[in-house]
């Protein structure tokens, strides 16, 4: 054995006692079945460890010459020998890392350590944060990817593609509900892939963009570590901060991420909050692009969403049970990203993406039509009129909400079309941004919350989720009309 531990004289002593008892009692030994080293049996009986002390009480008289010579030992170290030997242990660990591991300490004020320390105090941080938010979702994600990228491809759909397909399938299929199936308003190519490949990829292409940008760079954990303190005051640590930022990206699989968590409280909690005030990328980067020529629209909806995160999240921690876990977190080194590397992450993960979305958003597109053959879809509209005239808006909103049902995006979607016919005001665009945020997870993450949390947990998730969106655009509208406030 090259470099063996040496432990203080007396339990070296102690150790070459309890070899010589073991080879003395031969047969008798009923310690004998381990395939274990005299010696490793002997520093195991020197700790008195649980299963071979066990095992050694089945003779009394061998326990009694082990206790013997461990008392021994103790009464000349004149401390408990299991602390002698695991301080040995430890003083040889050091003495093999200092041979084998070399560490180089950054310079105080080089480059790196200078953007460390000002991305991890929230003094300097939090500025930091502001900026990326600027620059990254409101201009890059917003202004960009819902703006000029959506406005684009979604005017060549409207003015090349659809035209052409409700032509088609109005001279091959005779039949109007098959025409409607495919075409014109409510059809799988004029709306489900329209929204999914019009005003859904162009955000979420622009979003994860962003994302493994930061991802890359090494600012994510950064973040994490400045947020800790705030996310301790709603039941979580600085590890949520990734499924959270993840959820603005796309919430199912932000919920997947929560398994990351140390404890169950933590993990409910974030799910939460993720189902509830968490929009996914292509859902609040409609909604940006809608709100990006009203500022202050834009700011009452934004400040809303945070104030509600943080409210429903400081009284989760208060009544969910449970404790939450401890924070610990490896900070990898800030770095130039790699471009190859950002637009590998990038593809992965839109592509991951659409083919996630739009076998929904399709089957979303048959279910309407399904509801417009019945009639039922009609009848549903009508029952969410009322809801939808108290809380300002107009009554041909209704469908959004049920737009909404099947996914949040796709109802910001709807929105975005009833916007652009000019149908709006900016109070009216607050108050609908405000409820679809709040509203019903969409399709693929009811499934997941179902699978992480069980039925009857998100059941109950659900059913205050609905009702309290609706109160909450309510009070909204109420607020902003007493004060007279035109936005």
């Amino acid at each position: 054995m090259t470099n063996p531990i040496i432990y203080p004289e007396p339990i070296e002593q102690a150790i070459a006692s309890l070899e010589n008892w073991l080879q003395s009692i031969g047969e008798q030994n009923i310690l004998r079945h381990y395939s274990l080293s005299p010696r490793s049996l002997a520093l195991l009986l020197l700790q008195k460890d649980p299963t071979i002390w066990q095992t050694l009480k089945q003779d009394d008289k061998q326990q009694q010459e082990v206790e013997v010579l461990l008392t021994v030992a103790e009464n000349q170290l004149q401390y408990p020998v299991d602390l002698a030997i695991a301080e040995s242990r430890e003083k040889h660990a050091r003495n093999l890392a200092g041979i084998t591991i070399q560490t180089t300490q950054p310079a105080a004020n080089s480059t790196q350590e200078i953007l460390h320390r000002l991305s991890v105090n929230p003094i300097t941080g939090f500025p930091i944060l502001m900026v990326i938010l600027y620059f990254g979702v409101y201009k890059f994600v917003g202004e960009f990817g819902a703006g000029e990228l959506v406005d684009r491809i979604e005017g060549f759909f409207e003015g090349q593609i659809n035209p052409i397909v409700n032509q088609i399938v109005a001279q091959i299929l005779p039949w109007q509900p098959l025409q409607d199936l495919i075409g014109n308003d409510y059809g799988i190519i004029t709306l489900g892939i329209r929204y999914a490949t019009a005003i859904v990829l162009p955000v979420v292409a622009t979003y994860f963009l962003m994302f493994s940008l930061l991802e890359d760079s090494g600012y994510l954990p950064r973040m994490s570590l400045m947020l800790d303190r705030l996310f301790k005051s709603i039941g979580l640590s600085g590890r949520a901060v990734i499924p959270m930022v993840l959820g603005l990206g796309c919430d199912t699989m932000a919920t997947m991420v929560t398994r990351t968590l140390e404890t169950k409280r933590e993990r409910l909690i974030a799910t939460f909050l993720l189902s509830l005030a968490v929009p996914c990328a292509a859902q609040w980067g409609v909604i940006l692009g809608l709100l990006a020529q009203k500022p202050a629209a834009l700011m009452v909806w934004g400040g809303l969403i945070v104030a509600i995160f943080l409210f429903v999240g400081y009284l989760s921690a208060k009544f969910f049970p449970g404790t939450s876990g401890a924070f610990y977190l490896e900070i990898p080194p800030l770095r130039l990203p790699k471009l190859g590397n950002i637009l590998t992450k990038t593809w992965i993960r839109m592509k991951w993406y659409f083919w996630e979305i739009l076998p929904l958003f399709i089957w979303a597109s048959v279910l309407i039509w399904l509801g417009k053959l019945t009639g039922l879809f009609d009848l549903i509209i009508r029952g969410i009129e009322p809801f939808a005239v108290a809380i300002g808006m107009p009554p041909d909103t209704a469908p959004i909400f049920l737009y909404g049902f099947f996914r949040r995006d796709y109802g910001a979607a709807g929105l975005f079309d009833i916007q652009q016919q000019g149908g709006l005001t900016g109070n009216q665009l607050v108050v609908a941004a405000v409820v679809l945020t709040l509203f019903l997870p969409c399709i693929a993450q009811l499934q997941i919350m179902i699978k992480e949390q069980g039925l009857k947990t998100t059941a109950i998730m659900v059913a205050f989720i609905v009702p309290f969106a609706f109160l909450i655009g309510y009070c909204v509208n109420l607020f902003l009309n007493v004060l007279g406030v035109t936005l």
